[in-house]
């Protein structure tokens, strides 16, 4: 049969169905990537070259996506008997499919555009972890969003559409064939499933240099099922790796150093002994992650709007790090480097891997067996990226939203309590554990600073709802109240304030991992016993848990892979930066970048904003990244001595 002849018959066939949802399916595609380039043209890259790279890679993961999809559809033409397919059932199954299949098309269309507006990305492992916690991300998008006017318009531009496909149909229910005949037309179909199924993978993004145009090539729901079967990544199979001897190595230079000692250094084990001079510090902890308090809403840093008055304030009496990272762009990696101190594997959170987020050498753990009452207080559902879990099964008690009497929340939205109304709580708990003489680790996760961006009224000079610098300025007002009430307690001068943001509010950029969106603050501060100051080194989550252990002077095993910020010596300041995918070391002016397919890149990022891609690499610095990123993947994985089975 000539191409000619089969098209002529396909499109005179049941299948002609298919060719024109497949040409409404492509026209959607082509206005949703146009609209998103157009949401972010000033950071593509848009020259001719880039946007014929863009469309044509766009619309191979589109065509591949609908081949899959539709596979369903082919089986259900071939195998429906005439009799069916003619019934007044067969007929209003067929009309039905076709308006369905339009509407969750364009509610399809609608999602991608809310994702790319909150994370400037098409659909990823946020968007299939968000499938699992949907009561809170529905209640979200219903507060943040005209959703139900949204819909109801969606729904009037279906039936619309769908005027214009009744005479196709009906044309195409009139048409009678047999079995065989439509075995031979579908057979094509099928090839090119496969053919798309052979050629069509996520290596067709990974030459763009620019993160928004990758983003851009990709499809939206392409994605959301890669990232569902791409959950997670074995280290030692998609990246970069060094031999024992060569881990070894770094192990010994890195952690062999002032007041530490390998338990073993014939096996490759972090485990080491901190020793310190003097008695322990019994203080008191209160540890505060602040939801998307990014560095650049804070007038230190810069920002003239003035939202952050009483942390501004703040840093006057606060040991400040000034050139302080985030490791990830998520609440649970933050959670999880600043709990266990090692740097994030890839794929997803070690946090919401069930099964293997227990018995972890967390700072809570260590705390715990000092005699400490460890807790995390979460203002939002802790059974919302397994928190409960992680927490549970690592030293600390969990207090959430559902633990606050329904009488003393004076406020909450889709993800949880105002953060007036935890810190009430916080002050409560310790309280309750000052008045037997037990000192306490409280470590809370704040939900305000968090779209819809509501919080109680009358509090700030910005309406509740009204924008990300409102939840910015009453995240902001609430933690100067929150210290105003506890410097009346009798624990407060005993009690050291650790504040840091959990990740930043924004995590787009033209890079895999634009750096300016990974700097936040972290202030120490305890009128008696933290000197205030401002602390330049550079340093990451990581190495928030052996600074606060440094601060008590305490003795103790240790698995960490954080670093003292408080220890004099030589060693250069870094961060480590990452997403799900890409793992990155800063330090000096370069960035170093491991990704899957055991891809390395080097950037110069002098400016931060605008890094320069360099064409060698630093064979230092290259090691040195992928120790961290592989190591800390094995310890996790059981495959070397020490941390779990230590613990």
């Amino acid at each position: 049969m000539s191409s000619s002849s089969y098209w002529r018959r396909i499109t005179e066939s049941r299948f002609r169905i298919v060719i024109q949802m497949f040409l409404v399916y492509m026209v959607i595609m082509l206005l949703t990537r146009t609209g998103l380039l157009l949401f972010c043209a000033s950071d593509a890259d848009v020259d001719g070259l880039s946007l014929i790279k863009i469309y044509s890679i766009g619309f191979l993961y589109d065509t591949a996506f609908y081949l899959f999809s539709s596979v369903p559809f082919f089986i259900t033409i071939v195998l429906l008997p005439n009799r069916i397919w003619h019934s007044f059932l067969g007929k209003i199954s067929i009309h039905s499919i076709v308006f369905i299949s339009l509407y969750v098309l364009s509610l399809v269309t609608l999602s991608e555009f809310i994702f790319w507006d909150e994370f400037s990305v098409r659909f990823n492992f946020i968007s299939v972890d968000y499938l699992v916690y949907s009561d809170e991300v529905i209640a979200n998008i219903l507060e943040s969003y005209p959703i139900y006017t949204m819909l109801i318009s969606l729904f009037s531009l279906c039936v619309l559409a769908y005027y214009f496909f009744i005479g196709p149909i009906n044309t195409t229910l009139n048409y009678r064939s047999n079995f065989g005949e439509r075995a031979k037309l579908v057979l094509p179909l099928f090839m090119a499933v496969l053919l798309a199924g052979w050629l069509v993978n996520q290596d067709a993004r990974k030459d763009f240099d620019n993160n928004y145009n990758r983003e851009l090539a990709s499809n939206g729901p392409y994605q959301f099922f890669a990232a569902f079967r791409s959950n997670e990544l074995d280290y030692n199979l998609f990246y970069n790796t060094l031999s024992d001897a060569d881990l070894s190595s770094v192990l010994e230079r890195e952690y062999l150093g002032a007041g530490a000692r390998l338990e073993n250094k014939d096996h490759l084990d972090i485990g080491r002994v901190i020793s310190a001079n003097g008695p322990e510090k019994s203080l008191n902890v209160m540890l505060v992650t602040v939801e998307s308090l990014s560095a650049d809403y804070l007038g230190y840093f810069g920002n003239q709007d003035e939202i952050t008055p009483n942390v501004d304030t703040l840093i006057g009496d606060s040991l400040l790090f000034s050139d302080f990272y985030a490791t990830g762009t998520r609440t649970v990696r933050g959670l999880e480097a600043i709990t266990l101190s090692m740097p994030p594997t890839p794929g997803r959170s070690i946090v919401k891997r069930a099964g293997k987020e227990g018995d972890m050498w967390s700072i809570g753990n260590v705390l715990r067996e000092k005699g400490y009452q460890s807790t995390f207080l979460y203002g939002g559902n802790s059974y919302f990226d397994n928190m409960s879990n992680f927490f549970s099964l690592n030293g600390y008690d969990v207090i959430d939203k559902n633990d606050i009497p329904d009488d003393e929340i004076e406020f909450s939205n889709a993800w949880g309590v105002s953060d007036e109304d935890l810190y009430e709580e916080a002050i409560k708990q310790a309280g309750k554990l000052s008045t037997v003489g037990k000192p306490f680790f409280f470590h809370l996760m704040t939900t305000s600073n968090h779209r819809p961006y509501t919080y109680p009224s009358n509090k700030i000079d910005i309406p509740s709802g009204k924008s990300r610098n409102g939840a910015v300025k009453y995240s902001d007002f609430a933690i100067g109240k929150f210290l105003q009430q506890a410097k009346s307690k009798k624990w407060f001068e005993d009690t050291i304030f650790v504040f840091v943001a959990d990740h930043c509010a924004g995590s787009d950029g033209r890079e895999s991992l634009p750096l300016n969106r990974y700097h936040i603050p972290m202030l120490l501060y305890s009128p008696k016993h933290v000197t205030p100051g401002v602390q330049s080194r550079r340093a990451s989550q990581i190495d928030l848990a052996p600074t606060l252990m440094s601060l008590l002077n305490m003795s103790y095993e240790s698995y960490f892979f954080g670093q003292d910020l408080l220890e004099e010596h030589d060693k250069p300041g870094r961060a480590l930066v990452s997403n799900y995918q890409h793992l990155g070391l800063y330090e000096g002016d370069h960035l170093v970048v491991l990704s899957p397919n055991k891809l390395v890149r080097e950037y110069d990022v002098r400016d931060i904003e605008n890094p320069i891609k360099l064409a060698s690499l630093n064979g230092f610095s290259l090691e040195k990244a992928t120790f961290y990123y592989q190591f800390s993947s094995q310890v996790f994985k059981g495959h070397l001595n020490g941390w779990k089975q230590h613990h």
